[in-house]
């Protein structure tokens, strides 16, 4: 079957890329091996998907090359995708921190997306696993389902990031296969571990939140850090995951409101034991283990100066050293990918490759935890889409 344009990945800026080529009169054929359409869509935001974000800024992505994405960002904004949303009728409100979500639930977003490419005619394939990609005088895509051939190829295929819904390395092989470059690639947006001896001091701590600022590399955050039981989470970790690596330390302030020194001065006359006064700031039994884990538990009046300073200072400079990453099963999103300097960034063709771009979560472009990552993909989809 010929056609204009073959898209491979049906996920969030696949299906942006053909809805936009699709519109330009072009012939597209949306390929993807997945049974169900957007299922990641589907499981994002706690079900309600965070579809964007509207403070989206080219700081808030990480890159080989920080300025690559700012060109497909300043032509689809959040506002545009946010007039989308409203064209269907799909109720929104903005949770925190410039997040936006559905009032009901990411199926919308999937049906909106769907209805979109039946309005542009976009030929839609699926379950249909691709064998083998060639390049004569057009592509040549093989899969289970027969041949297509076609003038543009995008691969929008995504990351490494849960498998366990079909995620796999097609995208990067693709890439080498055409003599790309592939950067480094790692979990991101995900929880990190402890060793076995940390563990055992907080474990049974589970499900305990606190809020803080967790800082490593230059790099800092200000939400909620949550207990695991295999270590920390919550989505202050999940951001700064994006900036660990092996062997770091976090740096964690866990009273960013307030002055530690002065809350122990205000009670050193006191009998109260150091963590019934941080149990008032702190979570009770947070408090109690991280005084059991780094201090003497006793009355404050018994500590001296010097040694409540020592405190007053780990309280705002608590070093942790994780020992890894609870992997891609769980993580939001994969750091790195294609290679951003083999690709043009405002129309993400290879500039190897005439005719083959790459968009979405299989390049080198990973956003923070909070609708950044859909921006993108709505972004580089809709800029490819303009091109191919």
């Amino acid at each position: 079957m010929s056609a204009d344009v073959v898209i491979i990945g049906a996920g969030a800026a696949g299906m942006m890329c053909a809805i936009e080529a699709g519109h330009r009169g072009r012939n597209v054929v949306l390929l993807d091996h997945a049974e169900k359409l957007g299922e990641k869509i589907r499981i994002s935001g706690g079900g309600r998907c965070n579809f964007t974000n509207i403070d989206t800024r080219p700081e808030n992505f990480l890159s080989g090359n920080s300025d690559f994405c700012r060109s497909a960002l300043a032509r689809y904004t959040p506002r545009d995708f946010t007039a989308l949303v409203e064209k269907h009728g799909i109720a929104w409100h903005e949770k925190k921190l410039g997040q936006l979500f559905c009032d009901g639930s990411a199926q919308q977003i999937i049906d909106m997306l769907k209805a979109e490419c039946d309005d542009a005619r976009v030929q839609l394939c699926m379950p249909a696993k691709v064998t083998s990609i060639e390049k004569r005088e057009r592509f040549l895509v093989a899969t289970n389902r027969g041949g297509f051939d076609c003038q543009s190829l995008v691969i929008a295929s995504g990351g490494l990031s849960i498998p366990q819904i079909g995620a796999s390395p097609f995208g990067y092989r693709i890439a080498e296969q055409f003599g790309l470059k592939v950067t480094q690639l790692r979990p991101a947006l995900v929880g990190l571990t402890f060793t076995p001896e940390t563990l055992a001091q907080f474990a049974d701590l589970s499900g305990v939140s606190v809020d803080a600022v967790v800082s490593c590399n230059g790099v800092d955050f200000r939400e909620n850090l949550l207990v695991t039981h295999r270590g920390l989470s919550g989505p202050a970790i999940l951001q700064i995951s994006s900036y660990w690596r092996p062997g770091l330390e976090l740096s964690v302030n866990l009273l960013p409101d307030r002055e530690a020194l002065e809350i122990l001065d205000s009670a050193q006359a006191s009998e109260k034991l150091l963590a019934n006064v941080l149990g008032e700031f702190l979570p009770q039994r947070f408090a109690q283990r991280w005084v059991d884990f780094n201090f003497e538990n006793q009355p404050l009046k018994r500590f001296s100066v010097p040694r409540l300073r020592e405190i007053a200072q780990r309280l705002r400079d608590w070093r942790i050293r994780p020992s890894g990453t609870v992997g891609y099963k769980k993580a939001e999103v994969t750091l790195g990918g294609v290679d951003t300097r083999e690709l043009s960034s405002k129309t993400l063709e290879a500039r190897k490759q005439p005719g083959l771009y790459f968009i979405g979560e299989v390049v080198d472009v990973t956003g923070h935890l909070g609708g950044y990552n859909f921006q993108w993909a709505w972004a580089s989809g809709h800029a490819a889409g303009q091109a191919v």
